[in-house]
């Protein structure tokens, strides 16, 4: 057991280009686990996606990405904490809508497109939270690439909040910030992480048309009132 624990803690596994950090892979895994069930709209998403958020968050805190001993990602951390908070939401959500009838064809929810008003809070929520990332990330914690890493924090925390309530808009701006992540990380040498991220961008392309397909046809049959479902 102690030497599982070491290699799960320490180990990396060899790939081209570098090494991958075991807690990276699995943490990852866990990550495109809750992006399928996500996808399919099983209350399970989210608690497999909180076992992920933990193991990801030790990567970028500690700087030990793709056997990289360096310094920490802390906007890629941070969003990992935010996973979190908004991943208890989500699964308190979800299943409240589950269990007062859930979809027609048997989902968690049924996918639909936010409103003009949701859209507009959505871009008013991006712009207030990249700029409060930006001057946590340069003036608190400090990061590798503030610039970059605030958007990437600010979007994950868009994104993760447009699943929570069932918007196919979610995975667009999971489009965008995998863009930009990909990027910061190639540009920081985490390649193998970079590579990773990029695969993990397939999923997501096909997550937004599943959803798509799915709002003109699942009907929502819940009895849950959609104002209800906001915490005040």
């Amino acid at each position: 057991m102690q030497a599982l624990l070491e290699w799960l803690v320490h180990g990396t596994i060899p790939v081209p280009g570098g090494a991958l950090g075991v807690r990276e892979v699995i943490g990852n895994l866990f990550g495109l686990a809750s992006a399928i069930l996500g996808m399919k709209r099983f209350v399970w998403a989210w608690p497999i996606g909180l076992v992920g958020n933990v193991l990801l968050f030790t990567v970028f805190a500690t700087g030990e990405l793709s056997g990289h001993i360096d310094e920490p990602l802390w906007g890629q951390a941070g969003r990992q904490v935010f996973f979190a908070v908004v991943s208890v939401y989500g699964w308190w959500r979800w299943s409240q809508v589950k269990r007062a009838g859930g979809a027609s064809d048997g989902g968690a929810i049924a996918p639909r497109w936010a409103t003009r008003t949701e859209r507009l809070q959505l871009v008013g929520l991006g712009v207030v939270g990249y700029a409060v990332a930006y001057v946590v990330l340069t003036q608190v914690l400090g990061s590798w690439g503030p610039t970059t890493e605030a958007w990437i924090l600010a979007g994950s925390m868009l994104a993760t909040y447009g699943m929570a309530r069932g918007w196919v808009e979610f995975w667009l701006v999971w489009v965008l910030v995998d863009v930009v992540g990909v990027t910061t990380l190639i540009q920081a040498g985490y390649y193998p992480t970079a590579g990773m991220y990029l695969f993990y961008a397939v999923f997501v392309v096909i997550g937004f048309v599943v959803w798509l397909r799915d709002a003109r046809t699942v009907v929502d049959t819940s009895t849950v009132d959609e104002q209800e479902a906001i915490p005040a």
